[in-house]
């Protein structure tokens, strides 16, 4: 058996091939497929089957054009709904890879078409060697059951379906029995992912919080309380997951763009997106766009501002960061770049038009501020948890991604602060603080990790 997991840092997700005797099967693929199709060539394979767990909210696959490019015929669980050709399977069929068996089950509860996939090898022992869980079960930690209220199901429904999935079927497995599911630490799709990528139904029955012997309705009141945001691009990718994302080659090559072309369609609504690191954003750059740093989780952070339908002008460093922030923002169904800033910041300097600047502040000289009763205002964006588990004093805890739909009225002479983990995040929401119109804005040099590294005080809650 030929086996290799495929991980994708920027939106946390794993996807998998599996080969023997000449064919292989991709389970959960990401958008852009070449990947698969080299290590399926250097192994001498052909892609027989392309399975996905669940129509997928937070990435666009590319389950359709690795279908198209090799002839593969596409899995989906039963309930749901592809509109392009494809095998719908149920409870207990199966598909054979080579001397491979794969059984699929269905788990609801993330999703209602949700299925996880038992892999057999006839050599190995009657035994599943390992189950592929999509967003049903993580490595400590289980899907979300509240992405899908909108299409009939409230939360609490699929947590019940979701308990009975975990209990009913996918505990039911030996311990030995390896888990692979298709996110790690940092995506949405859950709240406490383990940064670990390979487990066993045993090590997730004895330490996975979620899978502890507890009521049903204990388990439900558990999954449905102090969820975070929905991002505003999930049912837009789950849609075009179901109907079926064209083929990447497709998207035109966004053109270079001079900074009076870039004016004028910033003029006519188009969206400046500083992709470059946050020091340089802060150094120098337009006025009023939104800025991201490439690294990171790039992708999910840009689909959660960013309106499929926005015009987007990128500012970059190089042409390959431009390359590169097209890939990653078509992974989230953003497809309409349409240019980028020739020559960069400096162009746009020398070309005469406005840069702006953001001060920046180490974490040491905001804490002597604090201390001297300076009236700065400091807003934390990280997530509720993180803030709990400790942060500066006399902050108020806003999390990044509700922060757009706040309205801050400005004190003339109040500077706000903004501060995260590490400082990537806390760009972002100076970015967006600055398109709401404000001013006085203040990035904190690496963020808590700084704080709490420099041994200032530490509040934690609870």
């Amino acid at each position: 058996m030929h086996f290799k997991t495929f991980y994708l840092g920027c939106l946390a997700q794993a996807s998998y091939l599996i080969g023997s005797k000449g064919e292989a099967v991709v389970i959960d693929p990401q958008r852009d497929i070449e990947q698969y199709l080299t290590e399926a060539d250097a192994n001498g394979l052909r892609i027989k089957y392309v399975v996905e767990t669940h129509l997928h909210a937070d990435f666009v696959s590319g389950h359709r054009e690795l279908a198209e490019r090799t002839g593969a015929e596409i899995v989906f669980g039963r309930r749901a709904g592809a509109t392009f050709p494809h095998r719908a399977v149920a409870d207990g069929d199966e598909i054979k890879v080579g001397m491979l068996s794969l059984r699929f089950l269905e788990t609801p509860g993330h999703t209602p078409e949700s299925i996880s996939i038992l892999l057999f090898d006839p050599t190995a022992g009657s035994r599943p060697l390992k189950v592929f869980t999509g967003d049903t079960l993580f490595i400590g930690d289980v899907g979300r059951p509240d992405l899908v209220s909108a299409k009939g199901h409230t939360a609490a429904e699929m947590a019940g379906m979701l308990h009975d999935s975990l209990h009913g079927k996918l505990l039911s497995l030996a311990d030995e029995v390896e888990v692979c599911p298709a996110h790690g630490a940092g995506s949405l799709c859950g709240r406490s992912i383990s940064r670990e990528l390979v487990s066993t139904i045993g090590a997730q029955r004895a330490n996975n919080y979620a899978l502890q012997p507890m009521p049903k309705d204990e388990f439900v009141r558990m999954m449905t309380s102090d969820l975070p945001e929905v991002p505003a691009y999930f049912p837009y990718d789950a849609e075009m997951n179901r109907t079926g994302a064209g083929m990447l080659a497709s998207l035109p090559e966004p053109p270079a763009l001079s900074p009076w072309e870039v004016a004028e369609k910033v003029k006519n609504g188009a969206l400046p997106f500083d992709i470059r690191a946050a020091n340089d954003y802060c150094a120098g750059h337009l006025r009023g766009g939104l800025a991201i740093n490439l690294n990171g989780q790039f992708a999910s952070w840009s689909g959660t501002f960013i309106s499929p339908d926005a015009e987007v002008i990128l500012v970059a460093d190089s042409k390959d960061q431009v390359v590169e922030a097209v890939i990653r923002l078509a992974r989230v169904g953003l497809e309409n770049v349409a240019g980028y800033l020739e020559g960069g910041i400096e162009a746009w300097k020398n070309a005469g038009f406005e840069v702006v600047e953001i001060p920046q502040i180490t974490v040491e000289e905001l804490s002597r501020q604090m201390r001297a009763g300076g009236h700065v205002r400091v807003l934390d964006v990280r997530r509720p948890g993180e803030y709990a588990a400790g942060h500066a004093p006399q902050v108020e805890n806003i999390p990044l991604d509700t922060l757009i739909r706040r309205r801050f009225t400005p004190v003339s002479d109040q500077p706000i602060a903004v501060m995260c983990q590490s400082g990537y995040r806390s760009a972002i929401g100076v970015s967006l603080l600055e398109r709401q119109g404000l001013s006085n804005l203040v990035n904190v040099i690496g963020g808590f990790q700084a704080w709490s590294g420099a041994g200032l005080q530490v509040v934690n809650e609870g």
